[in-house]
């Protein structure tokens, strides 16, 4: 199936060959899941502060069992500092 995975700031690095910006549509199997997508793009995982499906966050104790579908878009932003 395919989902859209897009990677803001410096993970935008990560992204596969192909990208334009920062997003890239990815081929991935059925019952991936945003923890799957992390370590095939082997972003390092203190890095991947806001997990979002479709707008919608995704906490960490939950990023192994939400299962990703056709077209959804996963947006991953590092952690922020600033003031």
């Amino acid at each position: 199936m395919k989902i859209t995975v897009k990677l803001f700031a410096l993970l935008s690095t990560y992204l596969p060959e192909g990208a334009t910006g920062h997003e890239a549509k990815m081929e991935v199997a059925e019952g991936a899941t945003p923890a799957l997508l992390i370590e095939r793009l082997r972003l390092p995982p203190k890095m991947t502060h806001l997990v979002l499906v479709n707008g919608v966050y995704v906490p960490p104790s939950e990023r192994a069992r939400f299962k990703l579908s056709e077209g959804d878009a996963l947006a991953i932003w590092p952690p922020v500092a600033g003031g």
